[in-house]
């Protein structure tokens, strides 16, 4: 018995690990579906499969990261005609970087289900902006050892690829941790009010980015309406709507990235797509812990009214011994 739920859950970690590899690659694929080409190298403004990795991680554990190293290896070998030693170095970068970023989640106290402001904090800071340092520098640092990238490109591409790759945590990561706390939503949900937003939300982005009039601010009221109203689950969807439209937008030279350089374009991505995240992120972990100290508070209050009631004294019954005026047997 005891060999056999051993051998069951080394299967369940195995099926896991080649779950999370599939799912890297196929997520890799539609992040090059709009690559760009800073300089001589190709960079994404948005590489979901680092968001895809971190958020596996916090959901399995760092048990399931030789399934991550597999799909990034896969991905990097797709994208090149031979298999390299330096091919299998931007794997391993690439692989690295989302487990750091775990570890350093991790060590601070982080909880997935980003109702305080610390977790928004550490999840930004920690989970996007610096553990997806290592993967850029690792493959940028490759591709200028091997002789493909001049040493005056080296901070272009550094910037695009580390841009690319702490977007994806910061659009991606965020809304895989609200898919694990779903539930089947209930008749008295507000079901007009999510409608209207999206159909705002949507709509907006679509002005915002394909306008020629520069109109990318319409897009934070309708952030600031879903995190107020919805939290996390509103407004992480919509930063990634808002993200995707904007990259698709900025790579087909659209609306405002009109008549401008790819390192212009990827810049002003960049600036969007990071405000919009930190938004989202932020403003709903901060709506989220205000509900939660006051639902406490709520709680604490009963609980001390309750208390309060039990200990008081209870009025002596009439014509009983205790009696104003009663005599004494």
């Amino acid at each position: 018995m005891i060999r056999s739920e051993e051998s069951r859950r080394r299967a369940v970690i195995v099926a896991q690990m080649l779950g999370i590899a599939a799912v890297y690659y196929g997520s890799g694929q539609l992040g090059l579906l709009r690559e760009v080409q800073v300089q001589s190298s190709v960079v994404t403004p948005l590489w979901p499969p680092s968001g895809i990795a971190v958020a596996a991680l916090l959901y399995l554990g760092a048990r399931i990261w030789p399934g991550i190293a597999v799909g990034a290896l896969v991905t990097v070998l797709s994208m090149s005609d031979d298999p390299t030693f330096w091919g299998v170095a931007v794997a391993a970068g690439s692989a690295l970087a989302p487990l750091c970023s775990f570890l350093a989640l991790r060590a601070v106290g982080f909880r997935p289900e980003l109702d305080r402001l610390r977790d928004g904090v550490a999840l930004v800071f920690l989970g996007a902006l610096g553990g997806m340092t290592i993967s850029a520098t690792v493959g940028t640092g490759v591709q200028w050892l091997s002789g493909g990238l001049p040493g005056d490109q080296f901070w272009q591409v550094w910037s695009a690829w580390w841009a690319g790759d702490a977007m994806g945590v910061l659009t991606v990561t965020p809304l895989l941790l609200v898919l694990r706390r779903l539930r089947r939503p209930r008749l008295d949900d507000r079901w007009a009010e999510a409608t209207a937003l999206a159909v705002v939300t949507v709509a907006s982005t679509v002005i915002a980015t394909m306008s020629a009039l520069s109109m990318l601010y319409l897009v934070f009221p309708v952030l600031i309406w879903a995190a107020l109203r919805f939290q996390l689950p509103g407004s992480a969807p919509c930063a990634l709507l808002i993200s995707v439209v904007a990259i698709i937008a900025g790579t087909d030279s659209a609306g405002p990235f009109a008549n401008h350089s790819v390192l212009e374009v990827m810049f002003n991505l960049c600036i969007l797509n990071g405000c919009v995240a930190l938004t989202a992120l932020l403003l709903a972990a901060i709506v989220t812990e205000h509900n939660n100290i006051r639902h406490e508070t709520e709680v604490a209050c009963e609980e001390l009214a309750a208390l309060v009631e039990e200990l008081a004294p209870r009025p002596a019954r009439e014509g009983g011994p205790d009696a104003p005026g009663a005599e004494p047997g």
